[in-house]
Formats: C-alpha cells, structure tokens, sequence
C-alpha cells in the first residue's frame, strides 16, 4: 500500500511544504491540490483539502497537496517575492518530472481556486481544472481572464455560499468556454462544514469521467 510522503519541493528560491501519495498504474495521472487563503488561516491541512486529499488516497489515485509561502514550514529563500501563481507551475513540474505522472488535473478550493486554476495553460500536460467556490468578486478579473480554457473544467459551489457568491455565480460560469461543467450543493455555504465527502465524491467522479471515461 502506498503511503503518504512528507517533502519538502525547492530550489534556489523557494521551500515548498508538501504531502504526496503516489499509484502506481497506467492512467499516469497525479491531482494538484490547492488550499484557501493563507491570510485566512488557509492551509494544506484544511477541511476540504484533507477530504478530498484522503478520498483520493482511497481511490488509489496519486496526490500532491502543498502550503503556500507563509504556511506551515514553506518559505521563500531568495530576497525576490514569489508570485503564488509560480509556486503551483512549480509543483506541477515536479509531478510531471516524476516518471509515473505525464498528466496533471488541478483541484482548487477558494482561493486556491483562483491561484491554481491560473496555471491551466501552462502546458499541455495540465489537463482540467475543479473549481471550488472560485471567487471571482474577491480575487479580480485577472484570475478570471487567465482561468480561461478549452480544457475540460468542473465549477462547484454551495448555494449558501456568501463569500464567492452564489447569486454571481451563472454570470461568471458563462464566461467560459465548453468543456465546462458545474455542480451545485444545496445547504453548503463557503466553508462546506458536514460536505466534505459531498465535495470529495464529485472531485473522484469528475476524475473517473475523465481520466478512467468512467459515468
């Protein structure tokens, strides 16, 4: 059974806390998870990261979550700001540096979101993206415009959800191209407490539909 490996991802100018489980099988397919807001209290270790980080683990499908610089023990070595946009290229290339990964769908919650789904094209072994309660009113247009993509992309949201708001949310889902899909879970609000399976189990199915082109 394959365990979970406590690394640290760097190079000259950063040091990247991560978990990673790896599977050994043909789909050569490995998950980037990206957590909320580190201003927030968001880490790598939040509710619906470690959900969907442990249901991916039971599905034996190869993870990586990591914190972002300023979270946990991850921090910056040189004198130079790093955008957080290049922390997530950075970990995505050290999956695909991994002989067993070749392809890379992002998962990303709020904030990380916005920042992880920034990087879908990237390159062409970034395959999709999930959104969670991606927030476009909290983040800028930015996020939205390099979010943009013909890959396959999943939106959830919860329809209680009052800080990427819910009521917005048909509006900035039509501003993206097809392959596009969303899911709506009704009593959750931002946070998703009591959800997180919920969540987790619409992060496998997306991944069975496209990876395994499993209903």
């Amino acid at each position: 059974m394959s365990e979970v490996k406590k690394i640290f991802i760097s190079n000259e100018n950063v040091k990247l806390e991560a978990e990673y489980i790896e599977f050994h099988n043909d789909k050569n397919c490995g998950i980037l998870l990206t957590h909320p807001h580190p201003e927030f209290g968001g880490n790598m270790y939040n509710n619906v990261v470690s959900g969907i980080f442990n249901a991916l683990m039971a599905n034996n499908i190869s993870c990586l979550r990591f914190n972002f610089i300023g979270v946990g023990r991850s921090m910056n070595i040189s004198s130079k700001k790093q955008d957080p946009i290049k922390q997530v290229k950075f970990c995505s290339d050290y999956l695909m540096q991994r002989k067993i990964i070749q392809k890379v769908l992002i998962c990303g919650y709020s904030y990380g979101a916005a920042i992880g789904c920034s990087v879908i094209n990237y390159n062409d072994d970034i395959i999709g993206y999930i959104a969670i309660s991606f927030p476009w009113d909290f983040m800028g247009e930015n996020y939205k415009s390099l979010s943009q993509s013909d890959k396959p992309k999943l939106f959830i949201q919860g329809d209680r959800d009052d800080i990427a708001f819910y009521n917005n949310f048909k509006g900035h889902y039509s501003f993206y191209n097809d392959p596009k899909a969303f899911k709506i879970i009704e009593g959750a609000d931002h946070f998703y407490r009591g959800y997180e399976n919920k969540l987790a189990e619409l992060v496998v199915s997306f991944y069975n539909k496209l990876i395994l082109n499993k209903s």
